[in-house]
Formats: structure tokens, sequence, C-alpha cells
């Protein structure tokens, strides 16, 4: 487990820019150190933590990208056809066994090796069969044309896949085709997570009169589990200052991180905070981010800690931007910012100077093929279908105070953040 000392982080308490606190997480957040070999099937999310090395060539010997004819350059006339005998067959797994002379040609298919000397492929569909087993193949072809030399993917000794990456089932593709059978992996993160406020309830529990049901725990723990998470779910604790405290305690020394959501504001029932300086330190508690400013960074235990706001959209959105940061530095990732796309607006904004601020959005496409994005007429923190009704966020930065239709924007598809 990462141990975080009180003094990790030095903040004035002013309003933190998202970027500066994401900089912060990066430089004094420690990777939790186990790793733990496994085998290839099951590696797809992890995070790499050894640098993978080409044991072999890939591919492992020269070979024909296509099925066709396969020739010496040089053997070649310059101008207009040129016929040849076809000497042999060369089939995918199998090696040609006898020496073929200059000026023959030999059949050859996908994948199969090429033999010694042999450095250019004929599509079989743009040559001609005669008699006598003889091709006739058309002009205007280059040296090398349709073949693979060996090593041309990646060389052996090459680096193949470098720690930190989180592995995808391309990578893992990669590996097999090295003849690599298993990886060396980070362990699995562990995060304790529960809501809090009297007002929260649980789905299926039958509802007070100023019940609201609880739907952050739900979203946060999907988006765990999306990025490899172990997750104990510690339900919803009440407005209860001591109770939080303790519960805070056990859970970071349980857990490589603590996520709670709610009571994280300047209210006198916003208790998670203060619990949090009683049983550790806080880092920072408010964002230059909107939908989100209460976010709470703490230490407790020496096991980071994020509180983050009550409102669904706000938990949503920081967790994509503080939560994702925080867990790619715990488990020693490589940073991997969401990348904008540019579209063009569709709707008019205003904003405040020195906030980054996110727009809820659907894309549409105009006859021109162009994006526009439209945005979500309702943009409360805690309208939840403005989330299930829009395919994704434009991204105001802090400079930004307002938008027109046609102004070119940077949008960000949900795929990217869950």
């Amino acid at each position: 487990m990462a141990q975080l000392s009180k003094d990790s982080f030095s903040t004035n308490g002013a309003l933190m820019p998202v970027e500066e606190a994401v900089q912060l997480l990066h430089a004094r957040v420690p990777a939790v150190n186990e790793s733990e070999d496994l085998p290839l099937g099951r590696c797809d999310g992890r995070v790499l933590s050894q640098t993978l090395i080409a044991p072999v060539d890939l591919p492992m010997f020269d070979n024909s990208a296509v099925d066709g004819y396969a020739v010496r350059f040089d053997d070649l006339v310059t101008h207009g056809e040129t016929v040849l005998p076809i000497e042999g067959r060369v089939a995918a797994g199998h090696a040609l066994e006898k020496v073929v002379a200059r000026g023959g040609a030999l059949r050859i298919f996908t994948g199969a090796p090429m033999p010694q000397g042999f450095d250019t492929v004929f599509m079989q569909e743009d040559v001609r069969l005669l008699e006598a087993e003889r091709v006739a193949l058309p002009a205007g072809l280059a040296r090398g044309a349709n073949y693979r030399p060996r090593g041309e993917d990646l060389a052996r000794g090459a680096e193949a896949l470098t720690q930190g990456r989180r592995l995808t089932p391309e990578d893992l593709g990669l590996a097999a085709a090295l003849g690599v059978p298993s990886l060396r992996v980070r362990r699995k993160l562990r995060a304790a997570v529960f809501s809090t406020g009297d007002e929260i309830i649980s789905p299926g529990q039958a509802p007070h009169a100023a019940a609201v049901y609880d739907a952050n725990r739900f979203v946060l723990q999907s988006l765990l589990h999306r990025l490899g998470i172990e997750v104990t779910d510690l339900g919803i604790l009440r407005d209860d200052s001591a109770a939080i405290a303790a519960a805070l305690t056990a859970a970071a020394r349980a857990h490589d991180l603590v996520i709670t959501s709610g009571g994280v504001s300047t209210g006198e029932e916003d208790h998670v905070k203060g619990a949090v300086g009683d049983t550790g330190s806080l880092v920072f508690w408010r964002l230059a981010i909107k939908p989100g400013r209460p976010v709470a960074m703490g230490i407790i235990e020496g096991t980071p800690f994020v509180g983050l706001p009550g409102n669904p959209v706000a938990v949503f959105i920081t967790f994509a931007y503080v939560v994702r940061p925080l867990i790619a530095a715990l488990s020693g990732a490589l940073p991997e910012p969401p990348k904008l796309m540019p579209v063009v607006s569709g709707f008019s904004f205003k904003k405040k100077e020195g906030r980054r601020e996110y727009v809820r959005v659907s894309l549409t496409c105009t006859e021109a093929g162009e994006m526009v994005a439209e945005k979500y007429p309702v943009d409360g923190a805690g309208v939840l279908t403005s989330l299930t009704r829009t395919h994704g966020l434009v991204e105001l930065r802090e400079d930004v105070t307002k938008v027109a239709p046609g102004d070119k924007v940077g949008f960000i598809d949900y795929a990217m953040l869950r």
C-alpha cells in the first residue's frame, strides 16, 4: 500500500486550477509497489510494471504479405511483361527445401517464408498463368513489394511495451506475437466508497418525505470497476462527524484509496471536510472547475482520500479529472489526459475567467460533414439526464469567457472518461 505523509503536498488553500492539481498528484503520489505475473488472458486493463523487451524479431523471418508469386526483382525485364517458369510452391508454415535457380518464380501464400534471394511478390490477381507452368508478370512493380522483412515490426531487443502502460487487447496481441505467455503487472488497487448525508437512502428502500436515492455510490463503483479496481461498498454514512471520522480511518487502513461523495462544502451539515482534518490532513478542497468546485483531497493514515461533491454530474466530472489521475499515479500508470476533438459550437455561452468549465453536449453532423455541438437545455449539476442524453463534454478552459455559435471548441466523448 502506498503511504503518504501529511506533508507530501504543499498548497496555499486558494482555488486550485485543475491542471495544477493533476500535476501535484502525479508528482507526489507514489505508486503501489506490489506486482504479479499474470497470463496474457488476464492482463487486459492492467498496468504493466516492467517494460517488455522483444525477445525475438517480429516477424521472425522474411515472409510474403499476400498470396501470389515470389521473384527475384533482378530477374524482371525493364519494359513489358516478364514470363518466368514456376519452380515451386511455398505455403504458410512450410519452408522451401530446394534451391531455386535464377530466372524462376515461386507460388507463395500469405505468411509463407521467403526463400533466400527472393525479394518481391506479385499479387495473384495481377498476373496471368500460362501453359507449361509459367507465369506472366506485369511491369511496374517496385522492388520489395508485398515482402515483409524479418524484424520489420519490431527488432529483437527493442522496447515493445512501456512500463506504466495500461494494457489493451492490441498490446496483448503484440506480446503474444512475440511468444510471451505472461506479463508482470501492478496488483489491483483497493478502493473504499461511501456516500454521506441524512437525506440519502439506497435504491430499494422505502423513501421518507425528505429522502433522496443515492446515485453517486453506483456511479463511482462502476467507474472504478471499469478501471480494474477492487471496490468495497461502505454504504451511506449519516451526518455525524465522529462516525464519519471513524469510518474514514478504518477504510484508510484497509484500502489504497478512499472516496466519498457529499459533505465537502461549507455548510453546517457538511461534516466530511472537518472529519478529514481531524483524522488526517487536507491537501486541497476547492478546485477551479465547474461542475464540482468543492473537491476535498486529503491523506488519512497514509492513504489518499478524495471527497467528491454531492451532485451526481459533479461526481462524474470530478472523478474524470481528479480521481482518474490519482488512480493512474497510484497504479504507476503513464498519464493519459483525455484528447479533445475539434467541433463547432452550436450554442452561446458565458462563463467566469479563471475557471475550467465542462458543458454537456450532443453532436450532430451537418450535410457538409461538420460536427456541431448542441448544449443540453438543462445544465444543473444534479440533472442526471444531462449525462444520459448527451454524447460528451465541451471543455472551456480558464481563459475563455464566452462561446458563440460557429466557434471552434474542444469535445471529449464520454467513452474516454469512463
